[in-house]
């Protein structure tokens, strides 16, 4: 993989706009496509990786299992591992994690309402 250069005009302005840019802070920390939707169903409850892996059928391994931990190195996802035999671990959204649920509540009624409309273009053309 190639290395970044820290000091490259294109990093400077990444650095820019997420300093002043709200939406590209959020996309920042949310942005991709399975970041969304794990949490969003991490919005019901504590889940464990292999309740992830069932209800987001389509994510690889690899990208769930980097995902959380990107989710949990933002702050948005707590990793607790159970002391129990055999030991376990579930996720949870945090505090700052939490403060997201209106948004993907909204993104989720947007996406309801918006696919009727969509399937009823598909269907009249």
């Amino acid at each position: 993989m190639a290395q970044i250069k820290e000091n490259s005009t294109i990093q400077e302005n990444k650095r820019i706009a997420l300093d002043t840019c709200p939406v590209t802070y959020a996309m920042e920390r949310i942005g991709g496509y399975w970041k969304p939707i794990i949490l969003y169903h991490l919005m019901t409850g504590d889940k464990r990786y292999s309740e992830l892996r069932k209800a987001i059928p389509a994510v690889t391994e690899k990208m769930l299992i980097q995902h959380l931990k990107q989710l949990e190195a933002d702050g948005l996802v707590i990793r607790e591992a159970k002391p129990v035999v055999p030991p376990y671990v579930t996720y949870s959204l945090s505090k700052s994690g939490r403060k997201l649920q209106l948004v993907l509540q909204a993104m989720a009624n947007w996406a309801f309402e918006d696919s009727e409309v969509y399937a009823e273009q598909r269907r009249a053309s």
